[in-house]
């Protein structure tokens, strides 16, 4: 309810800057006392993990894992860290966050900047978790060998994680979307798939991919995908095209999220869904700022959904909101369960 009153001040801060100011202050309070929104009709299963509700946090809100249990003090029943890279890197030159408040959205080209994945991981195991976490892991930008990478990001986060996301969708780091294609991408996924195996420990594996592709690109990601294990996909980053933006700052090169990304969105889902069969849970990622959105997301077809650039313009109050919204429209159209809602659109 206060959101309204601080959001002023917030939007007079340098972007980067109310970032992390809101970072510390949910560090701070913990999520004392509050947890995700949990009802019988809400839970679901993806991948083999029970999710208390659908609505994650997207990685890159917290990067570096230090507001785990804050966020899931927000409602949220899933939070995603990172990307994590393995050695800490800082990212691209500031400013690098621009607010697009005309358009109700964000365009960052940050550069997977964070403090490396051996500094954030004692954060992730000490939080208390009171929902799934997701570890987000990426190469980094002078890798030379960036499938090694990603293999030591996945071993190291598969002993701590509940799921880990492989992020090849940025477009801040050159070169990294080639992943997504072809021989890359069997080769990058088969390495992802044994270095997930720890023990007895076998995380499931995520693969994030990005809204900027064509038929056969999207094609060919469902194959290789289904082929070697995935057991879900996050659908999707954010974008380099630009639909028509009102704000001052929309000329400004870097990745577009929020609201003008959200038909591009849906339209990955659908394509997605068609080319895995429904075989592969989807999650649905990009312009959802609503029950209402969230829920057309589900009855599109995805498993799960996920926020950020939302948060910036609805509040800290937004999954909780969206968590309850959806559950009195499960219950207004006799859906006993999340899962039962899924791809019936």
């Amino acid at each position: 309810m206060l959101f309204p009153l601080l959001r002023p001040a917030l939007f007079a801060l340098d972007a980067e800057r109310a970032h992390g100011l809101t970072i510390t202050a949910l560090a701070a309070w913990g999520g004392r006392g509050r947890g995700p929104v949990d009802a019988p009709i809400l839970r679901s299963s993806v991948a083999g993990l029970d999710f208390a509700n659908p609505v994650g946090l997207a990685a890159g809100v917290d990067k570096d894992g230090r507001a785990i249990d804050g966020f899931f003090g927000l409602g949220f029943g899933s939070v995603e860290i990172g990307t994590l890279t393995p050695l800490a890197q800082p990212g691209n030159a500031k400013p690098r966050i621009f607010r697009l408040p005309q358009d109700r959205a964000i365009i960052n080209r940050l550069g997977f900047n964070n403090g490396g994945i051996d500094a954030a991981l004692p954060r992730a195991a000490a939080a208390a978790r009171a929902g799934r976490l997701g570890i987000n892991v990426g190469a980094n930008k002078d890798a030379s060998d960036r499938v090694r990478d990603y293999a030591t990001g996945v071993e190291k986060a598969a002993a701590i994680a509940d799921y880990v996301t492989i992020n090849i969708s940025s477009p801040n780091t050159p070169g990294l979307r080639d992943l997504q294609h072809g021989a890359a991408l069997t080769e990058l996924l088969a390495a992802a798939d044994a270095a997930r195996r720890i023990g007895d420990k076998r995380p499931p594996l995520f693969l994030k991919v990005a809204p900027d592709l064509n038929a056969r690109e999207i094609d060919g990601i469902a194959r290789a995908a289904l082929d070697q294990g995935v057991d879900a996909l996050i659908v999707s980053n954010t974008t380099l095209s630009r639909p028509s933006l009102r704000s001052s700052n929309a000329k400004e090169p870097g990745g577009l999220s929020g609201a003008p990304l959200a038909a591009l969105a849906r339209t990955r889902l659908a394509n997605f869904r068609t080319a895995t069969g429904a075989a592969l849970p989807l999650i649905s990622v990009g312009g959802i700022d609503s029950a209402d959105e969230a829920y057309a997301r589900i009855r599109a077809g995805a498993s799960l959904v996920q926020l950020y650039s939302a948060l910036v313009f609805e509040g800290p109050g937004l999954a909780r909101r969206i968590a309850q919204g959806l559950a009195e429209r499960l219950k207004r159209d006799g859906f006993a369960s999340v899962g039962d809602a899924v791809g019936t659109a």
